[in-house]
């Protein structure tokens, strides 16, 4: 059963009609995956063919057209995509996951972004990087934003930063602002999700009223000022624990692709002779059998990790918990964990798919740079989120973001 899904007939579609429509998207991101990785960006119409589909809404409030389903529901439809294309599914997954960021904006932030455009969707740089000044009515903000994927394609950017609080220090945050107050460099030239267009965002001394600035800290603690407004539980989960499955979630859906190809690739595919010999059915072998099933079970393992920390995520924050660090440390460690299973899932199936799989025209080899570029992500970096729940287990104090 899908957490925070609602009951049926409530006016909003049915999970089972937004996976199918996710999978629509998925069959086109397929076929134009070339395209896309040539033209290092996921095109205009197909994001706004994800648009005609309301997939931006699963996350978005209700009271601007949303959904309000829970991050299983997004991350199942963000998997399907990217089963079609990584870089595809990554941007999808980046522009629906920060709705939800957004509604934890201040009420007025969320009124500027939705009241009169509900469709209008965000790119998102975390690193805190640029500088921030104090002046009357909120801040002025310069600097350089990298990363910012799909960035084309939107309307704002949430850029992260440094928020004055007013006694000469500074607090971690995020700044929200117009399209038309930043520039895009074009500096996306990469091996793995070079589709995803995750360009620099460029700000020259623009000016962010107070209210599109939110600071970190209470998006940690699940006590956004969004939350005083969206009543529902959704907007009260801990930040980090649950907004890194939009990475994992790609990942996801590029280990599912990238075994569906394999497969589909074996059953047909005979031998031509050398070490092999001549005319053998490639499925007929126990090592590409044994590839198969270790990868299928490593899926699954992610699978299972990933959507029963959002179930119990969901519960704890339901129940009115408040003090989640336990879970949210479980769950920056599964992230990252997760994700190498996945990442091992493809290497696994690549390894085995010989010559026919470095083809240029096979989709094993774009899922196999693709994941691999996810896996790089620092959020999902194995060594320093494992150190970090090691600390926490050992009763150290944990250096990191959780």
């Amino acid at each position: 059963m899908w957490l925070a899904s609602g009951a049926e007939g409530d006016g909003r579609p049915s999970v089972s009609d937004l996976i199918g429509r996710a999978a629509k998207i998925a069959a086109i991101a397929r076929e134009r995956a070339v395209e896309t990785e040539q033209a290092r960006r996921v095109s205009s119409d197909l994001v706004a063919e994800m648009r005609d589909a309301d997939l931006f809404r699963i996350l978005q409030p209700k009271r601007f057209g949303g959904y309000e389903y829970g991050f299983d529901v997004f991350v199942e439809a963000v998997a399907t995509v990217a089963g079609g294309d990584g870089s595809t599914g990554w941007v999808y997954s980046l522009g629906a996951v920060h709705q939800w960021l957004i509604a934890c904006f201040p009420e007025d932030a969320q009124q500027e972004v939705w009241a009169t455009n509900p469709d209008a969707i965000s790119a998102v740089s975390y690193a805190p990087t640029g500088s921030s000044q104090s002046v009357d009515g909120g801040y002025r903000i310069s600097g350089r934003w990298s990363f910012a994927s799909g960035c084309d394609n939107v309307d704002w950017a949430i850029l992260g930063g440094r928020i004055p609080t007013g006694d000469g220090g500074m607090q971690p945050g995020f700044f929200l602002i117009p399209k038309a107050q930043y520039t895009i460099d074009d500096d996306w030239f990469t091996a793995g999700l070079s589709g995803t267009g995750s360009k620099t965002i460029v700000v020259d001394d623009q000016f962010v009223p107070a209210h599109r600035a939110v600071p970190f800290a209470p998006l940690l603690a699940g006590n956004p000022p969004g939350a005083q407004v969206n009543r529902n539980p959704l907007y009260r989960l801990p930040f980090l624990a649950v907004v890194p499955t939009c990475l994992v979630g790609p990942a996801l859906g590029m280990a599912r692709g990238a075994r569906d190809v394999f497969l589909e690739n074996v059953r047909s595919r005979v031998t031509r002779g050398a070490v092999a010999g001549d005319q053998k059915q490639m499925a007929d072998f126990q090592t590409i059998q044994i590839r198969a099933a270790e990868a299928t079970a490593a899926i699954d393992a992610a699978e299972l990790l990933i959507f029963r920390d959002l179930r119990e995520t969901v519960e704890a924050v339901t129940a009115g918990a408040t003090d989640h660090i336990d879970l949210r440390l479980r769950n920056r460690r599964d992230h990252a964990f997760a994700t190498r299973l996945l990442m091992g899932a493809v290497d696994r199936l690549f390894e085995a798919a010989g010559g026919a799989g470095l083809s240029s025209r096979s989709p094993l080899q774009r899922f196999w740079r693709d994941i691999h570029g996810a896996g790089s992500h620092i959020s999902l970096n194995g060594d320093a989120v494992a150190s970090m729940y090691g600390q926490h287990l050992f009763g150290l104090d944990p250096q990191g973001q959780y």
